[in-house]
This record gives C-alpha cells, structure tokens and sequence, in this order.
C-alpha cells in the first residue's frame, strides 16, 4: 500500500505532462524535473516517472518520424512536376506547370497529418488522465506503445 504522499507526487509527475500546453517541451521537462527530485523516496514515484518520461519522449519521437514523412512527401508533391525558369535580362523567376490538381494532393497530404498528431494529442490527453487516475489509486500503470528509454 503506498502512501498519500507517493500516490500525490506520482498524480502531479503524470499531469506535469500537461505543461506542454503552456512552454514548448514542458511535457518532458516538468515530469523529468519531479521525477530526477523524487525518485529517491519511493519505487512507486521512480516507476510512474520512469513511465511519463519514456510516454512522452515516445510520443516527441513519433511526432518527429511523422515530420521527417510528412514534410519532405508535402514538398516533393508541391514540386514534382512544376518547371522553373529565368527569363529576359531581368532574371524573373517564372512557374509552369502548376495547376488546381496539385493543391488536392496537398491538402489530402496536409489532412492526414494533421489528422494523425491530432489523434495523438487526443489520445495523449486520455492516457495521461487515465495514468493520473490510476497512480493516486496506487497502481502501477504502463503506458501503451511506449520505447523504455529509461530502465
């Protein structure tokens, strides 16, 4: 049976996450930082640490891969078939080949990706609540889909 006090600090670790709403990386900073002061005391605050930084260092990893896929097929796409030229002796730049079609790939390409981090941050919100709920209720929680970084 854990104590009050573990059972506080590990639901503030795992709702610490939610600090990325309010500074750029918060969510892994805030639980790093309860995490790297608390870990000590008890096994119960070490594991659910180690379980919310590993989540979100996951999710910044997945969130990247999609990035390093999305954004390189997005300008391919927006580029493939357009030709550039310089004309005259003004040395204008001049687009041929671009038409209304390419615009549909690219917003059928920017839909998915963006509907793709939106369900990860709908899906985040939910396991961190449902992690916070389950620490104060004492139990050990593992999140799904999760890279252990930290053993």
């Amino acid at each position: 049976m854990e104590t009050t006090a573990n059972r506080n600090t590990s639901t503030l670790l795992h709702l610490s996450a939610l600090g990325q709403y309010f500074f750029p990386l918060g969510g892994i900073i805030f639980p790093t930082i309860i995490w790297s002061f608390k870990k000590h005391e008890s096994e119960f605050v070490d594991h659910n640490g180690k379980q919310a930084v590993n989540f979100q260092l996951s999710l910044f990893l997945y969130s990247f891969l999609l990035a390093i896929i999305a954004i390189p097929v997005f300008i391919y796409r927006l580029f493939s078939s357009v030709n550039f030229s310089i004309s005259g002796n003004n040395e204008d730049w001049i687009i041929e080949n671009f038409s209304m079609g390419k615009i549909s790939g690219l917003v059928l390409i920017g839909a998915i990706a963006i509907g793709l981090v939106a369900l990860m941050k709908v899906a985040e919100l939910v396991l961190i609540i449902y992690a916070a709920v389950k620490s104060n209720n004492g139990e050990h929680y593992k999140f799904p889909l999760t890279i252990n970084f930290i053993k």
